[in-house]
């Protein structure tokens, strides 16, 4: 019942994402003859690792560099996967964090002893960096060093707590702003990008440190469940005495105002990646950097003084996702897109939070940026009879595309 409530209310996500299924469905795929047999075994992990970046991977980058940025991504999850084991001891993490990299040239390398749900990449990393050392030199030289700089930071924060926000911009910094740093150094070693680009390690650090917020934002209370804090103590200490305290029934009003805190520090991040996002020129490049964004920054306005994000997963909706993915293709268009997730949270704002004036400020900065002179207006409720029309044409839309999907 929920899942059609939603349809009814988002009428154009529902043609979307049908939409977003059929070009799936007809978009050629990976010519898998014309793989090795461990790379194709390296595009299946990475599948299974996570299906969306996949897709992502797939969709819109080719050739070479399609091929560095899988094992890119596939080297930094053995990595992570290394950090996130509970399981394994101290002793032994430390020092395979810190050499992680050197694994890379050891053919025969491998870790049998992870209880995480992604080991496969450490039983399998023989295949992984078989494919690593078959790149380009200087592919190889990007995903190396970025490796190594990860696995010490992460060590470092494995005997250190986060803090304060300088903490947590700190430790957000090493398992992800590195990534987009790393990111744009493939993009300028392919030569997609001006070279130009990849200077100014600022931007590249925000766009990932963004996604990683909002990764610890919304992994609360799974991270609690295995004994993991990564909210900054600076933060929610301000509102309860334990970070777990957050959650209670009786603390919910002030755990749902340090999430909001928590929010407006990352909505701070998005002037950087309008900015960054605007120095892309190559279409593929442009699309594989925003889809992520465009996600996260939906992603945070469903988080903003929402409670259910305290007792588990709050997530976008796949129509939602798809009409995104669809959507996101210049620069305009993601400016437009994050004025109306702006403009959302803007009316979210409850007048009595601690962080309201901070996360309207920020907002209206943002707005000003995606579309200067044009001020936030207080939301406008639709008709009934408007409703009533988009359930038709949503009705009608579906019929027709399911003929259409049928014929194709």
């Amino acid at each position: 019942m929920e899942v059609l409530k939603n349809w009814l209310s988002h009428p154009k996500e529902l043609y979307n994402l049908v939409r977003f299924k059929i070009n799936d469905y007809l978009m050629p795929k990976i010519d898998q003859d014309s793989l090795s047999k461990s790379l194709c075994l390296c595009y299946r992990y990475l599948y299974q690792s996570s299906q969306n970046y996949a897709t992502v991977i797939i969709q819109t980058l080719n050739g070479e560099l399609r091929d560095a940025v899988c094992i890119f991504y596939l080297v930094l999850r053995a990595l992570d996967t290394v950090e996130d084991d509970v399981t394994i001891s101290l002793e032994t993490k430390v020092p395979m964090l810190h050499n992680f990299h050197s694994y890379l040239y050891q053919p025969d390398w491998r870790f049998m002893d992870s209880n995480d749900k992604d080991k496969q990449v450490l039983e399998d990393f023989p295949v992984i960096s078989l494919e690593f050392r078959k790149l380009k030199k200087v592919y190889q030289d990007v995903i190396a060093d970025i490796c190594r700089k990860m696995g010490l930071g992460m060590a470092e924060f494995l005997e250190k707590k986060v803090e304060s926000e300088e903490d947590w911009d700190k430790y957000c910094h090493y398992v992800a702003g590195l990534v987009g740093i790393g990111l744009e150094q493939l993009f300028s070693a392919s030569k997609l990008v001006d070279p130009v680009v990849d200077q100014d390690t600022e931007l590249a650090n925000s766009m990932g440190v963004f996604q990683q917020k909002i990764n610890i934002i919304r992994d609360y209370h799974e991270d609690l469940l295995v004994g993991r804090e990564f909210w900054p103590r600076e933060v929610w200490s301000k509102y309860a005495k334990t970070m777990s305290d957050l959650a209670k029934p009786e603390n919910i009003d002030k755990g749902v105002q340090c999430l909001n805190e928590l929010i407006t520090n990352a909505l701070h991040h998005i002037p950087d990646i309008l900015t960054h996002l605007s120095q892309l020129k190559n279409q593929s490049v442009f699309k594989f950097c925003a889809i992520p964004q465009v996600k996260g920054i939906a992603t945070l306005v469903a988080f903003y003084n929402n409670p259910q994000v305290l007792q588990g997963l709050v997530k976008i909706r796949k129509g939602q996702a798809a009409t995104l993915m669809m959507d996101a293709t210049n620069i305009q268009a993601v400016k437009a897109i994050t004025f109306q997730y702006m403009e959302e949270i803007y009316q979210k704002i409850p007048s009595t939070d601690p962080s309201s004036s901070r996360t309207q400020q920020i907002v209206t900065s943002i707005c000003s940026m995606c579309s200067p002179g044009r001020t936030l207006v207080p939301r406008t409720h639709y008709s009934l009879s408007y409703l009533s029309c988009m359930m038709v044409l949503a009705a009608l839309a579906w019929q027709y595309l399911s003929i259409m999907f049928k014929a194709a």
